[in-house]
Parts: C-alpha cells; structure tokens; sequence
C-alpha cells in the first residue's frame, strides 16, 4: 500500500434480533459492497452476527451454534478479498461466554478478540451473561478452525506494510479510565477497531464523537469505530449506527446518525508513524504478553504492493482552518502569541521604541498592526513605533501610498528616507554598472534599508522588528544580512498564506473603513520585493513568478517538515488538493524548486534572530528545525526523479 494509504470502512449493518441466518446474509453482503470500493480493513459492529439486544437469549445453546455456524460461512466469504474483517459475536471458551471480535482475513479466523470491560449498569447487563475477557493470550478450537489465538492482548501485523499492526476493542473498553487500545498502542497498533454497541441518549454522540477522536490523538493512531444501528430491539434503548474513523486527533469520515451506513476512507499510516517518531515521549514496547499474527496483502492482479485510491480530500491550506469560525479563533489566537511575543521582548530589555521597514506590503503590514497590539497591551503610545519607509528604484505609488497612509492611520511616527542616490553611490564604489538588474543590484537596496533601520533604531535606544515569513524562510528568498536580519521577528513562524488570513481578519474587524480600505488594497496588491524598475507605473517583479506560488510552497512545506513524507507522497496528494489549478508539471516543477531551495538556503535559517512559534511548524534553529547547512538533497532528488517516469513528466 504505497505511501502509507489503507482504505477502510466502518459498517453497520441491518439486523434482526437473534435471527444469524439473516444477519449473516447482511454481513456478507457489506463484505461484498466494501470489496468492490477496495477496503482492506472492515469493522463490524459489536455482536452484529446475533444483535446486540438478545438479552438471555445468549444462554440458548441453539442461539450460539448457530452463531458459530454464521461466523464460518463469514469466514468464508472473504476468500480473495484481500479484507481484513473484523466482527463481532458471543463465543463460548472452556465453559464461559465471551462477546468477542473475531478478526478474519483471506478466508481464515485470525485471532479472537474479548471484551475486558464488561458493564453491568444502567441499561447495560452485560455482566449476566459474558465473563470478562483476559489479557494473555490463549489458543482454542473453534469449529473447524484450529489453534486459534484468544487474547485481548493480540496484534495482526501486515507483513508487506510492518508499520500497519492492527488491534480490536469493544465498545465500553474505550469508556473506561485506561482503554486497552492505549496498551496496543504502547505495543505497536497503529490502528485500533472497535466492535460497538453504544446505544443513543441526548448530547450521547458528541461525548462518543470526543472520545473517538481524543483516543485516537492520545494513541497516535487511526481508530475505526463501527456501531449497532436499526433493527436492533428497542424495548428500552435506541441504537443509531453511529460511525466514526479517526486520524490521530482528527475525525476523517462519520456516518449521519439513524441511517445504516457504510462509512469508507483511507487512513494514513505514514503519517502516524512520523508522529510517533517525532514525538519522543511516545515510547513504544516491545511487550512479551503480546501476540503477533501475521497476514500478508496480496495484489493477484500485477504480484506487486497494492496501490490505495485515495478519496479522502487534502485542504489546499492546511495552516488555516477552512472553517471561518475556526479560522477567525486561529487568527485572533495567533496575533495574541505574536503580540505577546514581542511585548516580553520589549518589557525584558526596557526598550520603549520599534523600529521596522514599512513597504506597503503584507508582512510589514502584519508585523505594523502587531506592534501596534503589543504596544496598545503595555499602555505605551503608538508615536513610539518608528516605520521606515525607504523608497528606491522598484518603489511603486501604489505600496508607497498605502505604507504612508497605513502608518499614519495606526498613529506610527512615520520617517521616510529615500535609498537611491544611496545605492548609486555603493554601487559606483564597488564598480557595479547600475544598469545591470542582477542580484547585487537587487541586494545592495536590501542591505542598505537593513543598515538604515539599524542605525535608526540605535539612535533612539530601540529594536529592530524584522517582518520576513516563515515561507520565505523556507526558500531562503531573503537578502542574507539584509531583510534576512532583525532583533525580533514577529512573523518568523507564519506562512505566506496565513499571512494574508490574518491582515485580512484584522480588516474584517475594524470600524475605521479608511483602514479597512487600505488593509484590502495591500491584500489586493502583488507579493513583490520591489527591487527592479516598475514598468509603467506597475510592480515588474512578481515573487510568484520568480519562485512558484506561495499556496504551493506552503502546502509542500507542511507536510515536509509537520510529517516528514517523501517527495512523491507530497506530490499525490497535491494533485488532489490542487486538482483543476495546477497541472502534474506546474506542481512537480514548483515542488522541485522549493527541495532545491530548502537545502541550500539552510545557511540562512541557521542564524535567524529570535521569533514567536506560533503552529506545529517553525524552522527556528532552536527549536524545530536543527539541520545542517551542507546536508546533500540527493535521496529527495532521486524521488522527485521517479515522479517524472511515474507520471510521464516531460520538463
């Protein structure tokens, strides 16, 4: 299953109490409808092959041979199928009754699974019935099945995936203070199954929603939870079928309640795996009381790894929410860090004066109205933010205009102090001829605005707030010495695209329509440096068509340093998130440029000066990004090389 990808499902289906043969019949029949959408691992819900509901039914003998019988015809069924199954049933083991999921693959049972905690209150009595399930694993004999494992403390490892080792619980065993999927997890489960029966009350499913959803997170891993739906006995309890697959921490697919439901998606193993890795205090074990058994996938097509369809979506932004709720709380959250980020910085040093270059720009707009907070937070005038603005050869009416006027309307002290006959004269000095645009020409305006707004604030005993972004950072597209340097730089973790969130949610909260106005222009204006001749009025240099759009970048730089995936890997799922904007080589040349760009600008990113982390990403030197300098690109490279013969690329 190439790139981590595994297509799973959680089903309910329609049941008749007691009635096996036709349970049976509605168990294969999602078994067939889930091969069809290629699912490898398919969870069942919580004694679905009886009903849940049998109540002392469940001590008739005919009742549990005929489940066993039911159970063998399921096994069955998966012949070929290359779908693991998980469902579930009472099972009868050395005179005791156990609720149990049974876990089949490729026509064979696998291993059987207990229920640990079995509740005996309120509506729940269970305990009359079944015994309580034990952690060490034994071996029975269940029809014609022989020396089968029954534990609760059972692993199934896929042999051509290792990193996808699957565990089951039931229902309540998620409820309880310390669920065992917490110890499956410890010992290797990337994915647990829980076979349910959670009956509904009100406010019931966002609790059950939580609980899904925090386990997964605090197992780092994917949780399928399957539960009993209709046709289950409502003489005191109604069931809905409620379906929830988890994400570490994310709810990726739930089925609407009331409405049986087969809920599919794919799950990311990878992805998991590279959490666990990161996070060091995710200690795995290697647990002797645990049993591993082994299966093995099987492509009887091409003999080769099996080849996941993705139909999950990938937001085209994942540093911003895409719900505008979300996004706001993100944006007011993120201005508070960055804000209070700067006002320690100030209050530690006793400095009552920042200084920055303002261009009329979204990161020194950003960087301004943050300044602006964190001074409004320490009661000190706005008059003591100086904003510079050093007009040169690229300087356009348009961000001149908006820089003056953004300053003055925030109560800044504004000083302009023009650059060119500046940079002439260094450029005569080193004897460049001014009429090649070539990099020194473009650098030696960047140094010299640095070197203007250093001695600026010297002269008022202030800091130099620094305005780059972290997507900049990233691709190393700053003048090293020049806007490269600051004492503090408020946006150093935020990226391009979450730059423009939040100037644009500031907008949206201000009554002064003027400032308003002027914030919409500047989102509205082209990301530029500025730094070579406008062209009829207009700014030439466009970033974006110098390095690749920035919604690209910023999407390849999240999920390369967030998760570490592979070149390919990134490429597949941008051709999903960003299908019908870019084509296969528009998203393989930009994702070259920023590997390229990545390693050779470390250099860069090893001497930034401090800055508030604001997200789960930040290339901070000391804090989450320690690389060296010279490290070689070449195994990333040889990569993006196997996506052109992959998708016949010609660049």
């Amino acid at each position: 299953m190439r790139h981590g990808f595994v297509k799973v499902a959680a089903a309910t289906p329609t049941v008749k109490v007691a009635d096996t043969t036709f349970n049976t019949e509605q168990i294969i029949e999602l078994i067939h409808k889930a091969a069809k959408e290629e699912v490898r691992v398919l969870v069942l819900p919580e004694l679905c092959i009886t009903g849940y509901t049998c109540g002392d039914l469940f001590l008739q003998n005919a009742l549990l041979t005929s489940a066993k019988e039911s159970l063998v015809k399921i096994i069955r069924a998966t012949k070929n199928l290359n779908m693991v199954v998980v469902v579930g049933l009472p099972v009868m083991k050395l005179g005791n009754l156990y609720n149990v999921a049974a876990v089949i693959f490729e026509d064979k049972l696998l291993g059987i699974v207990p229920k640990v905690n079995v509740p005996n209150y309120s509506e729940f009595y269970e305990a009359r019935y079944f015994g309580v399930g034990n952690q060490k694993v034994e071996y029975v004999d269940i029809l014609d099945e022989k020396h089968v494992p029954f534990g609760s403390n059972l692993l199934f490892r896929c042999m051509d995936m290792q990193d996808f080792v699957l565990a089951a619980e039931i229902c309540e065993d998620l409820w309880v203070p310390i669920p065992p999927s917490s110890r499956h997890a410890l010992a290797g489960a990337t994915m647990i199954a829980n076979t349910s029966a959670s009956n509904e009350t009100t406010g019931k499913d966002m609790y059950r929603r939580d609980l899904v959803r925090v386990q997964s997170a605090s197992t780092m891993s994917t949780y399928i939870y399957a539960s009993a739906g209709e046709g289950e006995s409502t003489s005191d309890v109604v069931f809905s079928g409620h379906n929830i697959i988890a994400e570490n921490g994310t709810i990726l697919k739930e089925a609407p309640r009331f409405t049986n439901d087969l809920t599919i998606t794919e799950v990311d193993i990878q992805k998991i795996v590279s959490e666990r890795r990161r996070m060091s205090t995710f200690c795995t074990s290697s647990d002797e009381n645990y049993t591993f058994v082994d299966f093995t996938f099987t492509d009887h097509i091409n003999q080769g790894p099996l080849e996941t369809s993705l139909t999950r979506k990938f937001d085209k932004t994942p540093f911003v929410p895409s719900n505008k709720d979300s996004c706001n709380k993100r944006c007011e959250e993120i201005l508070n860090i960055q804000a209070l980020g700067l006002k320690k910085r100030l209050m530690h040093i006793g400095c009552k004066h920042a200084v920055l270059g303002i261009s009329g720009g979204l990161d020194s707009t950003l960087a301004l109205l943050v300044i602006a907070k964190a001074y409004d937070m320490m009661g000190l005038e706005r008059s003591n933010i100086i904003a510079v603005t050093m007009p040169c050869f690229g300087t356009t009416d348009r961000t001149y205009n908006n820089a003056v006027s953004l300053t003055n309307k925030l109560g800044a002290t504004l000083k302009e102090i023009p650059i060119k006959e500046a940079v002439l004269l260094h450029l005569r000095d080193i004897g460049h001829d001014v009429n090649v645009h070539d990099i020194t020409y473009e650098n030696a305006q960047a140094r010299e605005r640095t070197q203007i707004l250093m001695n600026v604030a010297n002269q008022v005993g202030g800091i130099v707030i620094g305005t780059g972004d972290m997507s900049e950072l990233a691709l190393g597209w700053a003048t090293f010495n020049g806007d490269h340097m600051s004492m503090y730089g408020v946006n150093s973790s935020v990226p391009k695209t979450l730059v423009r969130y939040l100037v644009d949610y500031y907008a949206e909260t201000l009554d002064d329509t003027d400032l308003k106005d002027i914030l919409l222009d500047v989102l509205d204006t082209p990301v530029s440096p500025e730094l070579l001749p406008p062209k009829d009025g207009e700014i030439s240099q466009k970033t974006e068509d110098l390095v690749g759009p920035y919604e690209l970048h910023d999407f390849f730089m999240y999920y390369v340093l967030r998760f570490g995936f592979t070149p390919s890997k990134i490429f597949r799922i941008a051709r999903i998130a960003f299908s019908g904007e870019y084509d296969d080589s528009v998203i393989y040349k930009w994702l070259n440029t920023f590997y390229r760009r990545f390693f050779s600008q470390q250099f860069k990113r090893n001497c930034l000066p401090d800055g508030p982390k604001v997200g789960s990403v930040a290339v901070s030197p000391r804090g989450d990004l320690r690389m060296p300098s010279d490290a070689s690109s070449v195994v990333w490279l040889k990569d993006l090389e196997q996506i052109k013969r992959d998708y016949g690329i010609a660049i």
